[in-house]
């Protein structure tokens, strides 16, 4: 029996031994990992010119917990890092490729600005473009902000205003027997229109119109005001497209002609030969660094695409979830309520709306923190309509771009029925109910006119409430909200002159109002800290590398063996048809 025991105790030494050296193995190697960091920095150069790359889409933001690494930068991205690289003396300025990416005017507004918070430093922006090829403004008003424009020879310049199109199915529909039965509070409420009408209504055109007509007229003015040329001749320039490199700078709407490495090597001997360094680079190896210092904490909280219930798992460290969860947002704001340290709260939203219990739960977490003594202040991105002004609308201040979409005080429910279309190519369908209506949603059969009728009441409750929550929370009359509701989207800067915004600005006018708020004072640099956190193992590897160029060099490896190429699925256009619940969407909106 002694020796079986002392056999026992010799078993548990041994793990005991072998976890101790396993630990103390981790301990050395990021001890050693962290000396190397001391040694040699975030490993940036002492002299560089930073390169960014906006020939494709950009999304807002992304979710905390997806590493930088191999994927595009957004434009959070892009107004934090340029914030950085400006108080930064190592850089002395950015090279910028763009052209292509067909940028909403109120993303351009938003890069603009950032551009041109640096140059204030003293710095300068060199921009190369191979075409300003979309007939959009956006591409051009955002390169604007630069102090030097390239073009290629004989590249097309097509900047030449605003536009919108849609594709109405009600007449495809109608031959297929199908029956789309929708709901919608109120005339502006457009989202469905595509499956009920065979055309703009009067409503839709009317805000349409309003809304392109209110993005030229700011983006014509802003693009003349960088260039320091008069409104109406660029307004006139723009009417001549398109056209050609050589008439744009003629027109002196951009300033040399050149190939790309001539242009990059043009901002490379401005910077005094400075090394040229991706933005995503410099961005992910100054991140911590960034977290360090005294200053105030204001907590940041970014969202994204589509509001939906549950939870996106954002613990996935190399996939972006693509929607605003429920869920997760409720949980950041309630958790930055929490923290003492947090002086103020600014959600940044960019969502065209979704789910009304989703949305309902985000707005409960924004009051209830502001009841806990924290300012919540609202940064719009490109798009924060619908459900995504709903979780706005009790912010302390709310902040839009002048050409942000925003509004669509509305909601929509229906469905599309394919019963008869089914039948039109041999195949039946049958179903079988236990209940007056537990088939209300089925796919199958259209709604009864009681079934109809019970739809059309749940609309008006949820509109009803939607506009009484607005009202308290813009304090403004009801009967104002009404006027101004009606599932209407408005820019921005028609947005301010109704009272559903306080400001017109981008993120640093977020800022400045949470200072505000707090009893900050506006010269004084805040610290941010993002919420939801980053958890989990690599989550802690990549905050115990962060700052040494050996340890993001190991990161990087191990997200290039983990990372599996992203699917992409392919969605008809009739399954993004409501199905019977009530939705806050606001969709099809004009994208340049």
């Amino acid at each position: 029996m002694i020796a079986f025991l002392r056999w026992c105790r010799s078993i548990v030494v041994g793990m005991l031994n072998g976890v101790a050296k396993v630990a103390l193995f981790v301990i050395v190697v990021v001890v050693a990992l962290m000396g190397i960091g001391l040694i040699v920095g975030d490993g940036m150069p002492g002299n560089m010119v930073l390169k960014l790359d906006l020939r494709m889409p950009i999304k807002d933001s992304s979710s905390p917990s997806v590493l930088a690494f191999q994927r595009n930068p957004t434009v959070m991205d892009i107004v934090l890092g340029l914030d950085r690289a400006g108080r930064d003396a190592r850089v002395k300025g950015v090279f910028m490729r763009m052209g292509g990416a067909d940028m909403s005017v109120p993303v351009a507004e938003e890069i603009g600005a950032a551009i041109a918070r640096f140059r204030k430093t003293g710095k300068f922006v060199v921009v190369h473009s191979q075409g300003f090829e979309s007939q959009g403004l956006g591409d051009y008003l955002a390169a604007a902000s630069a102090d030097e424009i390239w073009m290629q020879p004989k590249s097309p310049f097509g900047t030449a205003g605003a536009g919108a199109g849609a594709i109405f199915l009600r007449g495809m529909f109608d031959k297929f027997q199908a029956v789309p039965q929708i709901a919608k509070r109120a005339d502006y409420k457009s989202a469905a229109d595509m499956y009920m009408e065979k055309d703009y209504t009067p409503a839709d055109r009317e805000q349409t119109t309003a809304l392109l007509q209110s993005w030229y007229d700011n983006a014509t003015k802003a693009a003349a005001a960088d260039r320091k040329l008069d409104p109406k001749a660029v307004a006139a320039d723009f009417e001549a497209s398109p056209q050609f490199a050589d008439d744009a700078r003629k027109a002196h709407l951009i300033d040399k002609i050149g190939y790309d490495d001539e242009a990059e090597q043009a901002a490379k001997e401005r910077g005094d030969n400075a090394k040229i360094e991706p933005i995503m680079d410099y961005v992910r190896a100054t991140d911590a660094a960034s977290k360090v210092g005294g200053g105030p904490t204001v907590a940041l909280i970014t969202g994204t695409g589509e509001i939906v219930e549950g939870t996106a798992e954002h613990g996935n460290l190399f996939e972006d979830s693509n929607v605003i969860a429920g869920d997760d947002f409720a949980d950041a704001i309630r958790k930055a309520a929490k923290d003492h340290a947090i002086k103020a709260i600014i959600v940044r939203i960019d969502s065209p709306g979704g789910s009304v219990t989703a949305s309902d739960q985000i707005l409960d977490a924004l009051r209830k923190a502001q009841e806990a003594g924290k300012p919540v202040i609202v940064s719009m991105g490109a798009l924060a309509a619908s459900g995504g002004y709903y979780v706005s609308c009790a912010a302390n201040k709310i902040v839009a771009e002048p050409g942000t979409l925003t509004g669509s005080i509305g909601v929509l429910t229906g469905k599309v029925s394919v019963g008869k279309s089914l039948n039109l190519i041999g195949v039946t369908a049958d179903e079988i109910g236990i209940g007056k209506n537990a088939l209300f949603d089925s796919g199958i059969s259209p709604y009864t006119p009681e079934q109809w009728a019970n739809l059309n009441a749940q609309a008006d409750s949820i509109y009803a409430d939607f506009v009484g929550k607005v009202s308290a929370g813009r304090k403004l009359p009801l009967d104002t909200v009404k006027n101004i509701a009606k599932g209407r989207v408005w820019t921005g800067a028609d947005a301010r002159s109704k009272g559903l915004v306080d400001d017109l600005g981008g993120f640093w006018m977020a800022v400045s109002e949470a200072k505000a708020a707090a009893g900050i004072s506006p010269d004084e640099r805040v610290v941010f800290k993002r919420y939801p956190e980053a958890e989990g193992f690599f989550d802690a590897l990549r905050d115990a590398f962060s700052g040494t160029a050996a340890g993001m060099r190991a990161v990087e490896g191990l997200s290039a063996l983990i990372q599996a190429p992203a699917g992409h699925a392919v969605l008809q256009a009739v399954s993004e048809a409501p199905h019977g619940g009530v939705e806050m969407l606001a969709t099809g909106l004009p994208i340049q």
